[in-house]
């Protein structure tokens, strides 16, 4: 069984988390830091990391208002999905990543951490915890 990977998808940073093999818990994994222009890098390196770490599903981050309706960055996520599904032929599914940044944003000041200081965390925390909410889900 192979693992599943979270991304948080951002403009400047990808959160990514990884599943253990037996899809019980959630691991933030890395934060891959990009210009907001040349996603080929990034790509790039999440296939390494699928590749790698056997990845056989993605779950997205879907960027949701608070109210539940669509953001402006979900056409960017949505269009990001289907590149990575193009490239890699893995089953893409969605997650609501309403507040799991503030939700990281916690985690990381319960444990001493400032989270301002902790940008390149932040995103694979946010994606750890998307990503264990989906695990916990689909038991």
């Amino acid at each position: 069984m192979g693992r599943i990977m979270g991304i948080d998808y951002g403009m400047r940073r990808i959160g990514i988390a990884l599943s253990d093999v037996t899809h019980l818990i959630a691991k933030g994994y890395e934060t891959i830091n990009w210009n907001g222009r040349d996603i080929d890098w990034a790509l790039n390196r999440i296939g390494e990391i699928i590749k790698d770490q056997d990845v056989t599903d993605i779950v997205l981050g879907r960027p949701l208002r608070t109210d539940g309706t669509g953001s402006e960055t979900q056409a960017k996520v949505e269009e990001f999905a289907s590149v990575l599904e193009e490239l890699y032929g893995l089953p893409i599914h969605y997650i609501d990543e309403r507040f799991t940044t503030v939700i990281a944003s916690q985690y990381l000041h319960s444990a001493g951490k400032n989270a301002r200081k902790q940008k390149n965390v932040i995103d694979q925390v946010a994606a750890e915890v998307f990503l264990q909410d989906y695990l916990d889900t689909n038991r």
